[in-house]
């Protein structure tokens, strides 16, 4: 978290939160999967709900080896916590990937609320031109 509002609050998802990532981003899953790049970006706590764990959540992918090395592309959207595959738009990239267009399905493979780690699984389709 790097920042939250300045309210007295009744639900655990602390509502107005931003919160920043700078995490690996590999071929696979697996913590020991080949790394390609970082996964980088905010999302902020967008709901309310004392029920419902809601972001809006900006995301690049940089890769910094293999074929795209020095590409990125970019995703934005809402997410649920109630979604088991969490859907976000592809709105651009940089490189070999300019102005990529596409989808993420995305879901949560692993979590550790301890130690606040969670692995995702992305699966990208991109159209670029």
């Amino acid at each position: 978290m790097i920042a939250h509002p300045n309210i007295i609050q009744t639900s655990s998802f602390e509502f107005g939160s931003l919160f920043a990532i700078d995490d690996p981003f590999t071929v696979g899953p697996e913590p020991t999967s080949t790394l390609i790049g970082n996964a980088q970006g905010l999302y902020v706590s967008s709901s309310q709900d004392h029920v419902v764990f809601t972001t809006v959540m900006y995301t690049n992918f940089a890769f910094t080896s293999g074929r795209f090395n020095g590409s990125s592309f970019s995703a934005f959207s809402r997410s649920s916590s109630l979604d088991a595959i969490h859907e976000l738009a592809i709105v651009g990239g940089r490189g070999a990937l300019r102005m990529a267009k596409g989808f993420d399905l995305t879901q949560i493979t692993f979590v550790n609320l301890t130690t606040c780690n969670v692995i995702l699984e992305c699966n990208v389709t991109l159209y670029h031109y």
